[in-house]
């Protein structure tokens, strides 16, 4: 499909054209429906993007090798339609062990082109998360994040540390990064984070639920409610109980 002669951007074109041929109107009215931000996209439902990007990754490394992989997803990450920025993350995907500082630096850039939740989860679930699981080390990044006037950037350190916790790393650096942002206002910062302590909950029960009675008397509701899914509906009881006695005196 993709010619031995055809340079990245060259390829990253082909790729637009296809997504766009390949979409559906009618979804794409239901994808603008679910965002708050204003979307740009072809329609494509994920699986089938995932599975026609895997192909079109295949093709590309029969004719070239893996840097030249990454500069067609750098192409693509570059548009301003949901479909092209997820298939840069799908051309990556489970390519982690190939990832080094370069492809972080790149990947921390990316954030910056961040237009909804959509693009930003798959991009730091799929490709930074695994990097901060491997190396530690990008923890200082990380926290960088968290004091970002950029929402996607706080939201990014939230979603950057899920895949740790599943394995039950990171606990002290979840608790310092919850710390950090428990007053941050903007609400998908704190989804982001409540998402963080929701998977921390499933993987770490005991823990987290010792933290979660800590902070529930001024963490946001929101923040609560979703840390709390995974939870016993005794321990959701335990943890939200006093927001709820709390919500219900600021009312009166």
């Amino acid at each position: 499909m993709f010619s031995a002669n055809t340079s990245p951007p060259q390829i990253a074109a082909q790729i637009r054209n296809i997504l766009k041929r390949g979409g559906s109107a009618e979804h794409a009215s239901g994808v603008q429906w679910f965002f708050k931000e204003e979307i740009k996209s072809h329609g494509w439902y994920t699986a089938d993007l995932r599975r026609a990007v895997r192909d079109m990754r295949r093709d590309i490394l029969k004719e070239h090798d893996f840097e030249f992989l990454v500069k067609v997803a750098d192409q693509l990450f570059n548009g301003s339609n949901l479909e092209e920025k997820i298939a840069a993350v799908f051309l990556l995907e489970k390519l982690d062990a190939n990832f080094g500082n370069k492809e972080f630096e790149m990947f921390e850039s990316w954030v910056g082109r961040i237009s909804s939740w959509a693009d930003h989860d798959g991009l730091v679930h799929y490709l930074i998360a695994p990097m901060v699981v491997a190396k530690p080390d990008h923890m200082g990044t990380i926290f960088r994040w968290a004091k970002s006037k950029h929402r996607w950037h706080r939201r990014a350190a939230c979603v950057a540390l899920i895949q740790g916790t599943r394995t039950r790393q990171f606990f002290p650096e979840i608790v310092r990064l919850s710390d950090a942002l428990l007053s941050d206002q903007d609400d998908m910062v704190q989804k982001g984070l409540g998402w963080l302590l929701r998977e921390t909950a499933k993987y770490d029960a005991k823990r987290t639920v010792r933290y979660l009675m800590k902070i529930r008397a001024h963490a946001p509701r929101l923040v609560l409610r979703t840390a709390c899914e995974t939870l016993s509906e005794s321990e959701r009881r335990r943890v939200l109980g006093q927001a709820r006695t709390k919500a219900k005196r600021i009312q009166k």
